[in-house]
This record gives structure tokens, C-alpha cells and sequence, in this order.
């Protein structure tokens, strides 16, 4: 991968409402009012060779897109077993999927008050 897809997934996480960033165990970390994480990027994290975001997902979102594709999408450590998605960017993602599912995961940890306002959008 030529250039890091860091700029363009922070564009679109800091692009949520109320909305941070900082580093959580040493990778850029996404926050909700600085409290509630909905992704992460991470790079090569312990050696597992993939460059991703991990994002929090609706239920059943997490066994259905693994099955369906288990090359771009896949279960992350630790937060997997919360059914959290592990998405691959570093196979060329189709971004716009990518901000999709970055929506999603804003919404399943937003509170309503929040969701409300990303959905007038």
C-alpha cells in the first residue's frame, strides 16, 4: 500500500458528531464526547500483517460480513467478542463502505440525542 489510509478514515470518524480523537494502547482512537470508542486504527497489530480499522457494529452485522467475505472483513481481537468488525484497508476498501460502516458503528454507541442529529444529515 502506497499511502496510509489514516488521513481518509480520520476525515470520515471526525466527521461524526461530537467527535474526538486520541490514542488508545498507541493507536488513533475514535470517541464519542471523549468517552465511548466506536473504531481504531491499527497497523500491523501484533504482527498480524493487516493495516484496518475496527469498528463497533449492529448486532449481527459482525457474523454476517465475515461470513460473506472473510478477506475484507474480519473478527478483531478483544473487542470482536462484543461483536465488534474488523474491515480491512489495505486491499483496496471501497471507501464508500467503509464510511458506511463507520456510520453504523457511530450509531451503535451514540446516544440517541446524537443519532438523532447525524440523521438530519
Amino acid at each position: 500500500m502506497s499511502t496510509s489510509p489514516l488521513p481518509r478514515l480520520r476525515d470520515i470518524c471526525l466527521g461524526m458528531p461530537e467527535t474526538t480523537e486520541r490514542l488508545s494502547h498507541g493507536a488513533p482512537t475514535w470517541f464519542i464526547r471523549g468517552k465511548k470508542t466506536f473504531s481504531t486504527f491499527t497497523d500491523d497489530h501484533h504482527g498480524d500483517g493487516r493495516v484496518a480499522v475496527w469498528c463497533a457494529a449492529p448486532p449481527g452485522a459482525q457474523h454476517s460480513l465475515v461470513s460473506d467475505d472473510p478477506e475484507q472483513y474480519f473478527v478483531p481481537p478483544y473487542v470482536g467478542t462484543r461483536g465488534w468488525l474488523g474491515v480491512r484497508l489495505d486491499r483496496e476498501p471501497d471507501w464508500e463502505r467503509v464510511a458506511d460502516l463507520i456510520e453504523d458503528a457511530y450509531r451503535t454507541v451514540a446516544p440517541k440525542k446524537l443519532v438523532a442529529e447525524l440523521g438530519m444529515r
